[in-house]
């Protein structure tokens, strides 16, 4: 399994290049599938989502689909699935997202489609790859979630992936706040920032940054 877990996407040269080591073609012959389940229920300025599909865009990629596993039928977003090199999951509301995985049946045939195709998550789309969703953490250091209840993640990796380290936006993501966290935890902790992803090939973890990141437990 190949799996790409960014914070804020494809943002640097680094991280752009990994992707494309992943999938063993250049930009110009891979397709990839947008999926933005994870930020429908966001209610803010979505400045951040425009970016994101930007980033994309400069990729210069055969095709970019968008297919929304909340909104449409498997018999839609299968195929495009199917045909896809890249799986892109948007960042967004982790529980929405896994929740939508669960309900519309991908969670069942996900590890079938990603023995041929690269997974890419952002932020939530990375975070629902832990073994569960770690609801203290997400209560403690992203002030949310206060009404959810535990649920699983997909459980691809063996560590906790937290995105957006010390960005001015998510004041309680600082070093001091999540080192303070990991202490209740046993579990390893990436947490990284915008610069910075996860190259998982086969539960081996590389580390890509042009940024900075923590590696706690």
């Amino acid at each position: 399994m190949k799996l790409l877990l960014t914070s804020g996407g494809l943002t640097n040269n680094s991280i752009e290049k990994a992707l494309f080591e992943l999938v063993g073609k250049k930009s110009e012959e891979t397709t990839l599938v947008f999926i933005p389940t994870a930020s429908n229920v966001e209610m803010e300025d979505k400045d951040w989502f425009i970016n994101d599909l930007i980033n994309i865009r400069k990729q210069n990629f055969k095709s970019v689909r968008i297919t929304d596993i909340s909104a449409v039928s498997e018999d839609i977003w299968r195929p495009q699935m199917e045909e896809a090199d890249i799986l892109f999951f948007e960042g967004g509301n982790t529980y929405h997202l896994m929740r939508w995985i669960n309900k519309s049946g991908l969670i069942k045939i996900l590890p079938d489609l990603l023995k041929t195709k690269v997974y890419v998550g952002l932020s939530a789309g990375s975070m629902v790859t832990n073994p569960d969703l770690a609801l203290r953490l997400s209560q403690i250091i992203y002030r949310d979630d206060m009404e959810e209840k535990p649920m699983g993640g997909l459980n691809y990796v063996d560590f906790y992936f937290l995105p957006h380290l010390n960005s001015p936006d998510f004041p309680n993501r600082m070093e001091e706040k999540i080192k303070e966290v990991a202490k209740t935890l046993s579990k390893k902790i990436y947490a990284l920032d915008d610069q910075s992803a996860l190259k998982v090939v086969n539960g081996k973890v590389e580390i890509i940054t042009e940024g900075k990141y923590l590696e706690l437990n």
